[in-house]
């Protein structure tokens, strides 16, 4: 029988590292399949300060660093489509949807992990996916897929936001996180796949911040359910690894 998988949807390099990086290693670390579908190869993003490329070369340089991160964190298998960065809310609906529901098809995932519908940065490539992802996984349940049994969205709780002053983010209501993880024990693993994404490091405030502020916003990792049946048993053990920090 095949090791459980989780397919993470997202839109650019390096959502995958900040607010889930640490999530994706202790699921590799325990066996899970981790997969990745990346929207856009990131070409309108930073090329660093000072420039590591020109922005004509971005694409590709941003598309190199998001291979070292996935081997930093233990992603299984990696996709990156050709989409143009800042331009996911304009590419039809049902194209989006049909890139994930392949995915969904090919890899029979237990777990879809995405960003909520509010992008958290409110950026349209981020909601843009997470409409994609929601539909795609109805479409799943439609045609039975039975294996996929649980959605999650990277989620940031008010509290924390408030105690942080990140006041730009579409935070929620510390009651609707459902699972907070606990990442110190693979802190390496994470910050050196922050690190991969060298052309975007001078445009993260956080990594300029104390070093307990870094440890307080990237330390722990935050995520809301899309209710359904079940989770497969390898996730659950994780959530219960977990229930001692969320009831805190």
């Amino acid at each position: 029988m095949p090791s459980p998988a989780l397919l993470a949807v997202f839109a650019h390099p390096d959502d995958e590292a900040f607010r889930c990086g640490g999530t994706l290693a202790l699921l590799a670390r325990g066996g899970v399949r981790v997969h990745l579908l990346t929207f856009t190869p990131g070409q309108a993003g930073s090329c660093g300060d000072p420039p590591l490329c020109t922005p004509e070369e971005l694409g590709v340089v941003r598309t190199d660093e998001l291979h070292c991160s996935c081997r930093a964190l233990g992603i299984e298998d990696l996709e990156i489509l050709d989409y143009e960065d800042g331009e996911l809310s304009n590419v039809h609906h049902e194209e989006g949807v049909a890139h994930i529901t392949a995915r969904i098809h090919s890899i029979r995932p237990q777990a879809l992990l995405t960003w909520p519908s509010t992008g958290l940065s409110g950026h349209p490539d981020h909601i843009a996916v997470s409409q994609w992802a929601e539909d795609a996984l109805q479409k799943a349940i439609n045609s039975s897929i039975d294996s996929l049994s649980a959605m999650y969205y990277l989620a940031f709780p008010q509290s924390l936001a408030r105690d942080l002053g990140l006041h730009h983010l579409h935070s929620v209501p510390d009651e609707e996180v459902t699972m907070t993880v606990d990442v110190r024990d693979v802190w390496e693993q994470k910050m050196t796949a922050i690190a991969c994404h060298r052309t975007q490091a001078g445009s993260s405030p956080i990594l300029k911040a104390p070093e307990e502020h870094q440890r307080r916003f990237l330390g722990w990792e935050h995520f809301k359910r899309v209710s359904m049946d079940h989770l497969e048993d390898a996730l659950l053990k994780l959530d219960r690894q977990q229930e001692e920090l969320t009831t805190e």
